[in-house]
Formats: C-alpha cells, structure tokens, sequence
C-alpha cells in the first residue's frame, strides 16, 4: 500500500520519503521560520514540517514542563507559557507553503486543536502529521480524518493495542490513507531505546506504510531505520544547536541534515532488488581475482590427466577449478607444458 502527499508517493518501493522536521525551532521568529525552509530545502529533503497551535487549546496555565524542556529552557514558567514564546502568528504558516512550494519542498505542519486544522486545509496542506500526544486522543484523530486527507500519524508512547484503536478510529472516520511512524518520545533518546524492529510489527500489523520518527542523537539510527525498510524518516533540525529552546539541543545542524539526507539515499541505493548475481562493476575484476585450470608440469599427448596434474592459479581465462573433477581421467590429445592454461580442445 502507498500514500500520496503531494507530488510524491510513499511505499510500494518509493524511495524513503524524509521530513526535515523544523517544529518550534523558529523560536517564534518568522523570519528564522523561513530560513528553516530553506535548510530544508538545501538538505533535498522532500518536506519541511512545522506545527501550528493555539496555547489555550493545548496546555492548561498549570500544565507543567517536560524533563527535557526543563533541562534546555530551565526551571521557570510552565508549559503555557513556553508555548506562547514560541507560537507563530497565523498567517505566517501561508507565507511559509508560499515559501515552500518557490522552494520546491512539500510544507506540512503538525495541527494540535482543530482551529489549527482549518487553518492549514485553508492553506493546502497536502496531509496531516499527527504527533504521538494524540493516539489517545481519538476525538481529535476521528476530526483529522474527515478532512480526507493523508494521515501520517507517529505512535511514541503507545502500546499496540492503542494503535489499534487509533487506527480504528481513523478507519471508520472516512479511511484516509494513512502512514505510521515508530517512535519513541524522548528528546533525545538512547539508541538503545529506539527498538527498530516495531517497524515491521507495524507493518504486518496494518500494512501501511512505516517509518521513523527519530530522536535520537546524530543520524545513524535513521541510517539504520532505512536499511531496514522504513518508508519515511523524520528527524528535528535547527539552525543552531547552542539556541535557546526545547528542541534544538537535540536536532541537526543544516550541514549534518544535508549529510543525512545524502546518506539515506546512499542506503537506499545500496539495498538493491535482493537478487544474488554479480554486480556489473564486478564482471571485469572477476577474470582477475578468480581462477582457472592450470597444468603443474610438462605433459605428452595421450597421457590421462591426474588430480596433481592440475592446478587453480589466477586469471579466470580457462576451465574454471569447478571443473577439475570431472577433468581428472580424460586423455591429452597435445603436449603441454608447465603454466599452460588447460582449454577443452587439448583434451579427448
């Protein structure tokens, strides 16, 4: 099964299709949004994503802050008030796909309330990204999914059952098409947490389209992800990692996104159809660096060839070594010498 968001199809054999996550890493600047965009672009990633919210309609006044937002933004204020510091004025989202499309990049952006969702419909988003806050949030999801459009919905912090659920919802709320992200939220996360093999639990789960939202440090677990058949790949990115923010200490600088993003088509290139036949580039070196039959002295006419008689020297420009059994016994009809490659035509 593939999706379509944009221009681009996802699964089926497409190639990975890679989401240059910017998220809140404008740190509520505008101007910093579009240069995001252009990161993001640069890098050849096909989507740049962002996420669009009202504060009021996602965090209480005394919701608190995560771990993690406390390490990179302190101790002070609440989740609220983080969250109002870095909210974008609303029509700065139409300015950012205006910007995205001159870019050639599809713009997409994660909607938490559903003003947000109308918001980005108006503009033309071509799918959803649903954060993995909302699996349990099937009010919201069953909303999404009237819209008709591709879901592409991340499952950190859910057990299967509740994938199950969410997905039914989705289903039977007009069946959108639909993609899944293995995650694992936590910013960032070690390695060893990221149990890539759900990807494919996913899979066969759902058969839809998987792939990896990655929070991990660095991207060798994207690499990973992707040599073990994940569809998509989302990873944050920022300008500077130094910036002040919840999310930027755990994203990619523009030179390691564009390095990243390199280094999934790279992987891709390198997995192949799985047909086991020599590479092309492998056919001349092969006359080079295999063997064939060779006689181990001078030999008169009519004597029977004995299993001393022959042996395997490089180049592979004779009887290949394969066939010293079926050799051993027949009669030469010429005189050879020591060295000489052993050919069919000397032989009765």
């Amino acid at each position: 099964m593939s999706v379509a968001v944009g221009t681009r199809r996802i699964g089926d054999g497409a190639p990975c299709y890679v989401i240059a996550e910017a998220g809140v890493n404008h740190n509520g600047d505008a101007e910093l949004a579009h240069r995001l965009v252009d990161i993001a672009a640069d890098a050849g990633a096909d989507a740049v994503k962002f996420q669009t919210f009202d504060p009021d309609l996602l965090a209480s006044p005394g919701a608190v802050k995560a771990d993690y937002q406390i390490e990179n933004t302190g101790t002070g204020g609440s989740q609220h008030e983080m969250l109002m510091a870095l909210t974008l004025p609303r029509s700065v989202f139409a300015d950012l796909a205006r910007h995205a499309t001159e870019r050639r990049i599809e713009f997409l952006s994660t909607p938490f309330d559903l003003n947000s969702a109308d918001l980005l419909a108006d503009i033309g988003v071509s799918a959803f990204k649903i954060g993995s806050g909302e699996v349990t949030n099937h009010p919201f999801l069953a909303r999404l999914a009237g819209f008709g459009r591709p879901l592409l919905l991340s499952t950190g912090m859910s057990t299967l059952d509740e994938v199950v659920a969410a997905v039914g919802v989705i289903q039977r709320s007009g069946n959108p098409p639909l993609a899944l992200f293995h995650c694992v939220t936590s910013y960032p996360v070690d390695a060893a947490a990221c149990n890539l093999r759900a990807m494919q639990t996913l899979r066969d789960r759902f058969r839809v389209p998987v792939g990896w939202s990655d929070h991990t440090v660095g991207g060798v677990v994207s690499i990973a992800a992707v040599a073990l058949g994940a569809e998509l790949i989302e990873k944050h990115f920022t300008v500077d990692r130094t910036l002040p923010g919840p999310d930027h200490a755990a994203s990619l600088e523009p030179d390691e996104l564009r390095t990243l993003v390199a280094d999934i088509r790279s992987t891709e290139s390198a997995l192949g159809d799985g047909r086991k036949v020599p590479a092309a580039c492998e056919l001349g070196i092969s006359k080079v660096a295999r063997r064939s039959l060779h006689f181990s002295g001078n030999l008169p006419a009519g004597h029977a060839v004995r299993p001393n008689d022959l042996v395997a020297l490089r180049p592979a420009t004779g009887l290949s070594p394969a066939l010293h059994d079926q050799l051993v016994g027949r009669v030469l009809r010429v005189d050879v010498a020591r060295g000489d490659i052993v050919r069919e035509d000397q032989l009765v």
